[in-house]
């Protein structure tokens, strides 16, 4: 009953869609992101996902432990302004430029600062073995250390490319970070799933202009 009590603490307004449980072994809430979500929180919790090409970029406030992480899967979807939050969750925060730009403005709105934001990275493996011979790991590290330095944005630690996928456990009052490299063999159902994500985004009209463990 503990458990259930802390898990119906309200969440950031927006964000009641994510999937959240008590993890045991953590002791704390925990939120899980996939391709193309995004979570922000102002408490002790932990955020969680799994990384093949695709970055997560986790941010947070240093001054006031407000912090999140995003999860994107290709790096540029042309913007248009007046964007419904409808549509942000449903496909926009599949891209990074939108990704970026929404994870940081829900941290702002909340009560964060732009200059007391500290920025970790993780992502951007080789796991697809043969897009149309494009490295999407690439692209997407080359766009979020482009966009963060454009934005004058610190990166206090990374952990981006080689062959693995990864595990980002995230917490965001802290902003300590527990990381896993999974095994190249257990790629088939990473790369499976990044592939069917990206081919649904292609088929989609554009409707919108580290501690190891």
């Amino acid at each position: 009953m503990r458990h259930r009590e802390k898990l119906d603490t309200p969440v950031i307004k927006g964000f009641e869609h994510v999937n959240r449980y008590w993890d045991p072994n953590m002791g704390m809430p925990t939120a899980k992101i996939l391709p193309g979500e995004c979570y922000v929180s102002n408490r002790a919790e932990m955020i969680v996902t799994v990384l093949g090409s695709c970055i997560s970029a986790c941010i947070r406030d240093v001054n006031i432990g407000v912090g999140g992480m995003n999860h994107f899967m290709l790096p540029v979807q042309g913007h248009s302004k007046g964007a419904s939050r409808a549509y942000l969750e449903t496909s926009a925060l599949c891209y990074g430029n939108w990704a970026m730009e929404f994870l940081i403005n829900e941290i702002l709105k909340q009560g964060g600062q732009k200059r007391n934001l500290e920025v970790k990275l993780f992502g951007g493996g080789k796991v697809l073995s043969s897009m149309d011979t494009i490295d999407v790991g690439e692209r997407n590290i080359n766009f979020v250390q482009d966009y963060l330095k454009k934005e004058g944005l610190k990166v206090v630690a990374m952990d981006l490319g080689c062959q693995c996928p990864r595990k980002v456990l995230y917490f965001s009052d802290t902003g300590a970070v527990k990381l896993k490299r999974l095994r190249v063999q257990a790629n088939n159902t990473i790369e499976k799933r990044e592939r069917d994500y990206i081919d649904n985004l292609r088929r989609k009209p554009n409707t919108g202009e580290v501690e190891l463990f």
